[in-house]
């Protein structure tokens, strides 16, 4: 077996001040997706994100969002598996048992590619020079072994796991209302970092926007102006278990102020909203909040720099025949 196997150096893999990141990621879309996720990844990271796996001093769960699938938190780095190996003889796992898991999303080059057989076997490798007992079933310590920009890398792993699934089945729902997924990585881009935020959901609908972000501990309230759907978003929002105010009024009616909204704009295809209508919802949105995610059937450009917004990044979420615009305004 080669143990010495490197890859080619990839300039954007990791930027000049995260040379030695404390984690490294991997992440996967489709084809429709990928715009969405770029855009959740640039706010999470704060930068354009290279692909398949980088590294990042920022810490982010894995199972925030729904493209992210696997974190390591760095322990050990080297040039070779060689020095990894020498590294994880220091590994102690005070009584604890233990799993290595080969990452295979990389950044190698297809005739550099790590067949299943040498996966293993680096695995095993690692396994023997850790003192302690192996648990390939049910371990209480997991650790990752992943190659990225030509150097190794070894450490905690954790994998996503995947919690919007559930909430996908809402016993409240509608055909209009955003997906899971979508949802999930709005509030992404709207509270990348939910230390000490508030936001809000002014125009909530049944409450998916709210459900995703309470899952991710983040501190929302939601308001809709129709009095069945606001229960709706009651009902879906205990039914998950999660706890929060859904109040019943116009955006125009709040008083108070949110470090971050999330606005998904009623439709003229699907609703008796008039363009006038759609730009007092803007304006309010302008006042209410200081970071502010537009969601839209179109791309909404002069009604929103009208409202006083700055679009700074945008996305077009893609179903099918169907598409919808994601604006990070300020």
């Amino acid at each position: 077996m080669s143990t010495n196997r490197d890859s080619s150096k990839n300039a954007e893999t990791v930027l000049p001040n995260e040379e030695n990141p404390a984690y490294i990621y991997t992440y996967a879309c489709s084809d429709d997706e990928a715009s969405l996720c770029a855009m959740e990844l640039r706010c999470l990271f704060s930068r354009e994100i290279p692909p398949v796996n980088f590294g990042s001093n920022v810490a982010v769960e894995a199972s925030r969002s729904p493209f992210i699938k696997e974190r390591i938190d760095v322990m050990y780095s080297g040039d070779s598996l060689e020095e990894i190996y020498k590294q994880t003889e220091q590994v102690e796992l005070g009584g604890r048992t233990f799993k290595v898991i080969f990452v295979k999303m990389n950044d190698l080059a297809p005739e550099n590619k790590i067949e299943y057989d040498e996966r293993r076997n680096i695995e095993r490798e690692i396994g023997l020079r850790i003192e302690g007992e192996a648990d390939v079933n049910h371990p209480e310590l997991v650790y990752g072994i992943v190659t990225m920009g030509g150097r190794w890398y070894f450490g905690t792993y954790h994998k996503n796991k995947a919690t919007w699934f559930r909430q996908m089945k809402k016993p409240r729902s509608y055909s209009i209302a955003l997906s899971t997924r979508v949802a999930r990585a709005a509030v992404n881009m709207a509270v990348p970092d939910p230390h000490g935020v508030r936001a809000i959901d002014p125009c909530c609908g049944i409450g998916t926007v709210m459900v995703e972000a309470l899952s991710m501990g983040i501190n929302i309230v939601g308001r809709d102006i129709n009095p069945f759907i606001a229960a709706g978003a009651r009902t879906n929002i205990a039914h998950f278990g999660f706890e929060s105010e859904v109040t019943l009024g116009d955006i125009a009616d709040i008083e108070e102020h949110y470090d971050a909204a999330v606005v998904d704009m009623p439709y003229n295809l699907y609703s008796s909203i008039t363009p006038e209508e759609q730009f007092a919802i803007l304006v309010n949105a302008r006042r209410i909040a200081d970071r502010v995610v537009i969601v839209a059937i179109e791309a909404m450009d002069e009604m929103i720099h009208a409202a006083g917004f700055e679009i700074v990044d945008r996305c077009v979420a893609k179903k099918g025949a169907f598409s919808r615009h994601l604006m990070l305004c300020l």
